[in-house]
């Protein structure tokens, strides 16, 4: 895998594996997503901040290996048996803490996943000890499972996010726009897509090109307005 780039976008985002791209903040847990032999007991937690790429690895893991992906408040009402006959990927988990059935849910589907010997992926935007799950059996099995971090991004992943993202909206900014982002701007996924679209919003609004004082602009409102 090489030269690959996603996230969790509302425009028009890519969802292949030739779409994320890797750099030295992501690496580790790319390779933990391609080699799901090696995880402990079988079952490994993927966590990041919003539009990290979360979704986008479980997509392209469950992809690669015939598996399922499922939202943690949809495992209500399903059939666990009959979901445990793939590899699953279970992603926002925390967002069931304070609902027990879908708790209830993932437990048995954790202990049957473990029973099958197939590989289990769990996604949250924290690590998994302060998901505070109501049911304690649950907690203390994610709490004890191998977990990994997608990083803040470096240079060369907030480069490529940035001209994901305008590519996402059909956007060409010019050469010296990026750049400057870079140097300038909150060092995080969610701040690149608000960026970006604010950005948008404004040459849209304006009728005129993606040029650096438009950045600078847009940048200095959006830091006075927190």
């Amino acid at each position: 895998m090489s030269h690959q780039l996603s996230f969790d976008l509302p425009v028009r985002p890519a969802l292949g594996r030739g779409d994320f791209f890797v750099s030295p903040s992501n690496a580790l847990a790319v390779a933990l997503i391609d080699a799901p032999d090696s995880w402990v007991s079988g079952k490994l937690v993927l966590y990041g901040p919003r539009g990290s790429g979360k979704s986008h690895l479980a997509r392209v893991w469950t992809d690669s290996i015939g598996g399922v992906v499922i939202s943690a408040s949809d495992l209500v009402g399903t059939d666990i048996p009959v979901l445990t006959q793939h590899p699953v990927a279970v992603e926002d988990v925390p967002d069931i803490a304070d609902a027990p059935d879908a708790q209830t849910a993932l437990f048995h589907l954790h202990n049957l996943m473990l029973a099958e010997r197939r590989p289990l992926l769990m996604t949250g935007r924290d690590a998994p000890d302060l998901w505070r799950l109501s049911l304690p059996d649950l907690q203390s099995r994610v709490s004890g499972t191998q977990a990994i971090a997608l990083e803040p991004p470096d240079d060369a992943l907030l480069t490529a996010v940035l001209a994901k993202l305008f590519a996402d909206r059909q956007i060409i900014p010019r050469p010296d726009v990026i750049p400057y982002l870079v140097a300038h701007m909150d060092r995080s996924f969610e701040s690149a897509a608000r960026v970006v679209a604010a950005l948008d919003r404004a040459a849209l609004s304006e009728g005129r090109s993606l040029s650096r004082p438009l950045a600078i602009r847009v940048l200095d409102a959006l830091d006075r307005d927190g």
